[in-house]
């Protein structure tokens, strides 16, 4: 049996808008999702998360599933209009003693918290006050709410992740307008990011200045599919690795190496915003992990510009700056999301991050699949996402074999819960949620997660 490290992390993840409901409760402000979805026709069914799987008053009962699990680590973030409705100035504290009872309740378990301070719902007055992500005051309201809760919370939680996926925010919040807050552009992404990476930085300088004392890590979770090349050309080749630049090395280039990748700015010219040598200097070296969810692959193929652009979804920037073509393999099994199983691309996903940045600790703070669930007689047999986990987890294996210091895996997610604009329909959780009565049943997968964290393999 191949072991995993015996330092190796296993945990499980969720976000605060898809599963605590409590939406407009116990003093919590709107947030941008609130208000999306909110709005006819920009969710399925016109679900929102107003409910979700009401874990704000059901945190007690989901911790002890976790902890029949065996799970050794718990992945949240943080509802930043819940600690401060209007993202800025007033304290909402009772707030923050949801927060505060939950991770010591995660403590009396023994299961350790990491922490995400943004995962996508912005309160509402930050973005009509100050035009949200593309405020230029939004680092500083940002890095404010990050010391709030390094305060309150940083003498138990020791992992910290400031962002989570700033390329979904960008790229579906304000260039597709799919998410919220629904702008479609084709500037606003790259002035979006550049915000986010700003505020990124300012929130770890934040940390390490005031509260090197409480001895934690910080960093950022970027995602990320892997592109293979569609044929042995180099055109091809290039163009895979342009489409990866374009989707990871715009945000994690401005971390290891100070600035955006070549490729991007000779493409882009004036239209990529500009670090100043002040801001290059603050944001290089602002993680102390490569956070990194992972899904899917696809093949790339270089296109000279005179056919059609592939969707921007999936395809990392502006898909009209890159002239790459996306496609599938026709034998790639597929989930209920139309996303390909192919866990060799996780294991060149990992490849390339350790070398391009210089081979760092990395931590798979998302990895898992949709499959329409069902409950038949109280059980849920998902032997599919049973078979995506042992085989991703084995390409994890492979890469650590390789040299990859991957320390720790998070399957997303602990539990089926509310998937954005997609609604409830799309089921990513370990363990079934029947949204009518919010009864939670741990699946097939789950009770084979939990045999792997017990042998610390998944070759059982």
């Amino acid at each position: 049996m191949t072991k995993f490290p015996n330092d190796f992390i296993w945990g499980t993840a969720t976000s605060s808008y898809q599963i605590e409901g409590a939406a407009t409760k116990h003093g919590k402000g709107p947030s941008i999702w609130d208000a999306f979805s909110s709005i006819p026709g920009k969710t399925h069914n016109g679900e929102t998360g107003e409910i979700a799987c009401d874990h704000f008053h059901k945190y007690k009962e989901d911790i002890q599933l976790m902890k029949n699990m065996g799970v050794k680590a718990y992945r949240f973030s943080i509802a930043w209009a819940r600690v401060m409705p209007t993202g800025k100035d007033r304290i909402n504290e009772a707030g923050i003693q949801f927060y505060s009872d939950l991770i010591d309740e995660l403590i009396k378990a023994d299961i350790v918290p990491w922490v995400t301070l943004y995962h996508w719902d912005l309160p509402l007055a930050l973005q009509m006050e100050h035009d949200g992500w593309l405020g230029a005051s939004m680092p500083n309201y940002f890095a404010a709410y990050a010391d709030l809760c390094f305060e309150r919370f940083g003498d138990r939680v020791k992992h910290w992740i400031t962002l989570n996926e700033p390329w979904v925010v960008s790229i579906l919040g304000y260039g597709q307008g799919v998410f919220a807050p629904g702008r479609v552009s084709t500037s606003e992404p790259y002035m979006a990011a550049h915000q986010l990476l700003l505020a990124h930085a300012k929130a770890v300088h934040v940390y390490r200045k005031k509260y090197s004392h409480q001895k934690g890590t910080i960093g950022i979770t970027n995602n990320c599919d892997w592109r293979e090349p569609l044929t042995d050309s180099e055109l091809d080749k290039e163009a895979a690795d342009r489409a990866l630049q374009f989707f990871l090395g715009w945000f994690a280039d401005p971390v290891y190496k100070g600035d955006y990748p070549s490729i991007m700015k000779e493409r882009l010219g004036d239209r990529l915003p500009k670090f100043s040598s002040e801001e290059k200097d603050m944001i290089k070296g602002t993680s102390d992990f490569f956070g990194l969810n992972h899904y899917t692959t696809m093949y790339a193929a270089h296109n000279d510009g005179t056919k059609k652009e592939q969707s921007v979804y999936g395809n990392g920037g502006i898909s009209e700056d890159q002239h790459v073509d996306l496609s599938l393999d026709d034998n790639w099994k597929l989930t209920s999301m139309n996303w390909a199983v192919v866990p060799w691309g996780c294991k060149k996903m990992l490849a390339w991050i350790d070398e391009r940045y210089g081979n760092p600790d990395i931590y798979i703070t998302e990895n898992g699949c949709a499959y329409n669930d069902e409950l038949i007689n109280g059980q849920v047999n998902d032997q599919e996402r049973l078979d995506f986990y042992q085989g991703y987890l084995k390409a994890c294996q492979e890469a650590i074999s390789d040299g990859v210091k991957l320390k720790g895996y998070f399957a997303w997610s602990f539990m089926d819960n509310f998937e954005w604009a997609s609604g409830y329909d799309k089921r990513f959780g370990l363990h079934y949620v029947d949204f009518k009565t919010l009864e939670r049943t741990p699946k097939k997968s789950a009770l084979w997660f939990g045999e792997a964290i017990k042998h610390n393999s998944a070759d059982i």
